[in-house]
């Protein structure tokens, strides 16, 4: 037997290079990201505002922080696979931390009858960043 897999119950499992797993998550919560903003044109009103120039990203200087700040976790998944380790491993637990402390924020200030969809998402996507965090911080040294 290869030395990178196991058997358990008999199904063959092959060890996932820990690179490979945070990439994976990182997809996961930009998924989520972006489900939950989509979603969000169903609130009534929403895409009224949008039109009416009545939202949060209302001047191009706020539409631009936002498409920085949602740029990084894309980023992330490919910087995941092409960064070396040591340096890998603080920007995931940095990032990490960063994106869990905003989606728990914005958990706690979304709580409204037609935004139980966002806080649903903000703490799945909270838990995967924790996950993130959690891969990082046990990476082992060769």
């Amino acid at each position: 037997m290869n030395s990178g897999m196991t058997r358990e119950n008999g199904y063959e499992d092959v060890k996932i290079n820990t690179k490979i797993k945070l990439s994976a998550l990182w997809a996961s919560v930009t998924f989520f990201y972006i489900y939950g903003d989509y979603f969000e044109l169903y609130v009534p009103n929403k895409v009224r505002g949008i039109i009416d120039g009545i939202s949060m990203l209302n001047s191009p200087v706020k539409l631009f922080s936002a498409s920085l700040l949602l740029a990084i976790p894309s980023l992330m998944v490919c910087l995941c696979i092409i960064l070396k380790p040591s340096i890998n491993r603080r920007l995931n637990i940095i990032v990490g931390i960063f994106f869990t402390a905003i989606m728990l924020l914005i958990a706690a200030i979304s709580f409204s009858e037609w935004r139980v969809f966002y806080v649903f998402y903000a703490i799945v996507e909270s838990i995967l960043t924790s996950i993130i965090v959690w891969y990082a911080w046990k990476w082992a040294k060769n």
